[in-house]
């Protein structure tokens, strides 16, 4: 296409012209420390998640450390327009996550405040969601969490601040019986998906898994 001529696709970290359809080089995605622990294990992740609260299972999928390609991709999926790269990590996320015959009953992932959706534009984790939910036939609901108090993004905020309790979640509508894998898309303290889980277990006798972009490790 004429566009790719004068405006090629990049890859995201060190900027060498790569095929539309990828996100980084071959170089550079080397780079990338997958977590490559499944779902069922008793991972860092896991361990992590159930100091908070009590975590069925739970899936990473990369590390997110300073300075590396995993930070950059999160970044400008949050903060640089790039809806698009949700669908790409959704792609990675099924070549590595096999929930075998335990699928969970629905996704839901953390939901921005109103005002934080209309200042992005959109929710980065709606396409990443969607895409998992079509790949492996699992239903989705971006509304089953509300977030009624407006923040500033946790990037601004100092480690000691995001270990204080600023966000309050409720659960829309009734729901009870059902295994619910909350997606988010960094993992730091666990604040935020320690609050929707419990609000979640409380609403009714369901189950809690996990699943996220990247941890910080």
């Amino acid at each position: 296409m004429i566009a790719d001529l004068f405006f090629p696709n990049r890859c995201i970290s060190c900027s060498r012209i790569i095929d539309s359809d990828l996100l980084t080089c071959p170089l550079c995605m080397e780079q990338i420390h997958f977590t490559h622990t499944g779902y069922f294990e008793d991972s860092f992740m896991r361990q992590k998640c159930r100091l908070l609260f009590p975590v069925e299972n739970a899936f990473s999928l990369m590390n997110f450390e300073k300075e590396n390609v995993s930070r950059q991709i999160i970044h400008d999926l949050k903060y640089r327009s790039r809806e698009n790269i949700g669908k790409i990590l959704a792609e990675w996320t099924t070549e590595r996550l096999d929930f075998h015959n335990e699928k969970p009953d629905l996704l839901v992932p953390v939901p921005l405040h109103p005002k934080k959706l209309r200042e992005r534009g959109y929710n980065q984790l709606h396409l990443f969601t969607e895409s998992l939910a079509a790949f492996y036939s699992i239903p989705f609901d971006h509304e089953l969490i509300k977030r009624n108090h407006y923040s500033k993004a946790q990037a601004l905020k100092d480690k000691q601040h995001r270990l204080e309790t600023q966000n309050t979640f409720s659960v829309t509508r009734e729901i009870s019986g059902k295994h619910i894998l909350l997606i988010d898309d960094v993992f730091t303290t666990g604040n935020t998906l320690a609050t929707i889980a419990w609000e979640i277990l409380k609403s009714g006798n369901n189950t809690v898994s996990v699943l996220v972009m990247a941890v910080d490790v």
